[in-house]
């Protein structure tokens, strides 16, 4: 592994150049919650109903520990897990399940209260290179092309950042030539940006330690902002100078975490995290947030983020490890419940063709209506055979679903998709 000092000079101009993320096609899946990190699929095209028995399994892969979940473009998945010492990324064919190269990276995370030891960022495919972020803390680009290492730096200890209870678990994002980090260092870099092209420091930012929520971008008063919960805080800044524009607290002291990926709609904010930290909708304005509601009995989630279709939120109200979560729909702008459904449990969800699937903690996939008088269950399958904690994927017709057992366990490709 290449460990580098960083320059502590300063970042020498601000990018003038229009900000723009990295292309994608049709059906790509590229980073974590998808293309716009909300959790819809663009342009897919699903069956109206899966067969009886289950939709078909096109391959399956088995993989070392983590709860990475894929990543997919042009047709190539890829895969973020740990074998032994390693963590490895492992390129594969989407339609074959064939790999096509593997990258294999030093691993010294040790793991504590959870006794899974792998990563769990998903991976964030660019034009050219695969970023992944280590369970230990260490940021790495890859060449998509060859599988080999383009630069490595260990923010962990460049910034004298804590793992916290699971190690470092907030996906970083790329905007324009920048990655930005969710670290929790010491001395005002809880977010740190480094380029794009050979990792070199950019800026340092904010005075908080890291969560496990992975950042997105909003749009205040025409200008771009990267939004990041933190571990106590919920904060907006300037993805090119790391200048904050304001933020306010979100989350508990003790034994907790913020771990769902804010969702942003024009200019309005959702937060929602458990532990009695409840949910959050807020107006964005030029120089401050207006809260709009706020409370721990709409929709709360322990990890799982919502998703947005229409007016309404599709999402998980309560905790995995304490009683027993129910799948809910909530009005945006009032934070009313619409309908709860206790079955499903915790579970991921994805928006594809006018149709909602969550792929549960069980490993069942549930394909469903998104609508607000009801719950309208079309079909399910088995999908995964252990426990599925990993972020499911869709690209091309395909549902990756990788199990996440003590031991690691396969990643599985249906056709869930119109042939």
């Amino acid at each position: 592994m290449i460990h580098r000092r960083f320059p502590w000079k300063p970042f020498a101009a601000l990018l003038l150049a229009a900000a723009l993320p990295p292309t994608t096609q049709a059906g790509d899946w590229p980073q974590i919650l998808g293309p716009s990190r909300n959790g819809h699929a663009e342009n897919e095209k699903l069956l109206d109903k899966w067969p009886d028995d289950g939709p078909e399994q096109v391959w399956r892969r088995d993989l070392g520990s983590g709860y990475a979940g894929p990543a997919v473009k042009d047709g190539v998945v890829y895969l973020f897990h740990r074998q032994a010492s390693s963590e490895l990324l492992d390129a594969v064919d989407l339609k074959t399940g064939e790999r096509i190269w593997t990258c294999d990276m030093a691993a010294s995370y040790r793991a504590s209260i959870n006794p899974d030891d792998g990563p769990r960022c998903t991976p964030i495919v660019t034009d050219d290179s695969v970023i992944v972020f280590g369970a230990a803390g260490q940021l790495r680009s890859i060449n998509r092309e060859t599988g080999k290492i383009r630069w490595a730096v260990d923010l962990a200890r460049e910034f004298s950042a804590q793992e916290g209870y699971f190690g470092f678990g907030s996906t970083p994002i790329v905007y324009d030539k920048l990655v930005l980090t969710n670290v929790g260092g010491r001395d005002n870099s809880a977010v740190v940006a480094v380029t794009l092209k050979d990792g070199q420091f950019a800026w340092r930012a904010g005075n908080d330690g890291a969560s496990y929520a992975s950042p997105t971008m909003a749009t205040v008063a025409g200008r771009p902002y990267a939004v990041f919960v933190t571990r106590l805080q919920t904060i907006l800044l300037d993805p090119f100078t790391g200048r904050i524009l304001y933020g306010f607290p979100f989350g508990q002291r003790g034994p907790t975490v913020n771990a769902a990926t804010p969702l942003v709609t024009g200019n309005k904010l959702f937060v929602t995290a458990s532990y009695g930290v409840g949910a959050k909708l807020v107006e964005l304005e030029k120089t401050q947030f207006k809260p709009i509601w706020e409370n721990d009995d709409t929709l709360s989630s322990q990890y799982n983020t919502p998703v947005l279709v229409g007016d309404y939120l599709y999402g998980i109200h309560g905790r995995e490890d304490l009683g027993r979560a129910e799948l809910r729909c909530v009005e945006l702008a009032t934070g009313k419940v619409m309908w709860s459904e206790i079955g499903p449990g915790t579970s991921h969800l994805i928006y594809a063709d006018g149709k909602l699937i969550a792929v549960t903690h069980d490993g069942v996939a549930i394909l469903f209506k998104p609508d607000p008088k009801k719950f309208q269950e079309i079909s399910r399958f088995q999908a995964g055979k252990d426990i599925v904690r990993a972020l499911p994927a869709l690209s091309g017709g395909m549902l990756l679903v990788r199990e996440t057992g003590q031991d690691g366990g396969p990643v599985r490709c249906y056709q869930i998709g119109a042939k």
